[in-house]
């Protein structure tokens, strides 16, 4: 029989991995949630975190299948060809940056304070964002210039936790030319996949290299990456919904008030 001790791993995991699938895919930070959850919950380490995220991004897979399956099976077309290379530019562009600064150590720590200033600045920088892609005529063309910055905003979301990819993301394709939301967010999310997998084989990588030195609880590993995969593919469904009838100024909102809040938490020692 477990012990309680065990119970309340498992239901911490549980609990967290359910936590990454609802925040991966919404602009809020999931990395910025799941720093705040683990104050309670327990902290977990670099190569939990990063493989849970793989969890969210087999719902991404599973809700987008027949979209890549056409993308895969119809590469006699141009416009598929096309819309491949860009996704895989984006990912080179993420991977061939991204390695230097992440072996350089040019990441701000993942404490409150630097997180809660930017869940704040990220949440402004969407509301301008918004207001700006509006001006412009919608389109839902995906351009080699939206590539390269949907990669580099990547980046920049890696190095500033609390900023979130996705957010970073979708606003830097609609402000360099695609002002459609549903096509900025379904590119977002397509490069999301090669992204995604290849950072959690990466921290495998690295966590076996050093010889398992942190030990690491599969079981509830296992356990959390199943709650993202299954809770992901619902938040995505839903989501892909609610953008073709609405902004994401909500989630800045959100993204704000959380920021401040936490703020005002800092001084009690929180």
């Amino acid at each position: 029989m477990p012990s309680p001790l065990a119970v309340s791993d498992l239901l911490s995991a549980l609990l967290l991995g359910i936590l990454e699938g609802l925040t991966e895919f919404l602009p809020i930070s999931s990395t910025g949630h799941l720093l705040i959850a683990q104050h309670w919950l327990g902290a977990r380490s670099d190569l939990f975190n990063i493989v849970i995220q793989a969890g969210a991004i087999i719902a991404i897979t599973l809700v987008f299948r027949q979209r890549l399956w056409a993308l895969a099976t119809g590469l006699g077309q141009r416009e598929n060809r096309l819309y491949l290379a860009k996704i895989a530019l984006a990912f080179l562009v993420t991977a061939v940056v991204g390695l230097p600064v992440r072996l350089a150590g040019w990441e701000l720590p993942e404490t409150v304070s630097p997180v809660a200033a930017a869940l704040i600045l990220g949440g402004v920088w969407m509301l301008i964002a918004e207001r700006l892609a509006e001006r412009r005529a919608p389109s839902a063309e995906i351009t080699w210039k939206v590539a390269v910055l949907v990669g580099l905003a990547q980046v920049v979301a890696g190095v500033f936790p609390g900023t979130s990819r996705s957010a970073a993301a979708i606003f830097m394709a609609m402000l360099a030319g695609t002002g459609q939301r549903s096509a900025a967010t379904e590119f977002v999310f397509l490069v999301g996949i090669p992204t995604m997998f290849a950072a959690s084989g990466y921290a495998l990588l690295e966590h076996f290299i050093d010889g398992g030195a942190q030990p690491e609880a599969w079981g509830e590993l296992g356990l959390a990456f199943l709650a993202a995969a299954v809770t992901g593919f619902v938040v995505v469904r839903w989501l892909l919904g609610y953008i073709k009838q609405h902004r994401y100024t909500v989630f800045a909102y959100y993204r704000i008030a959380l920021g401040a809040a936490l703020l005002l938490w800092l001084p009690t020692g929180g």
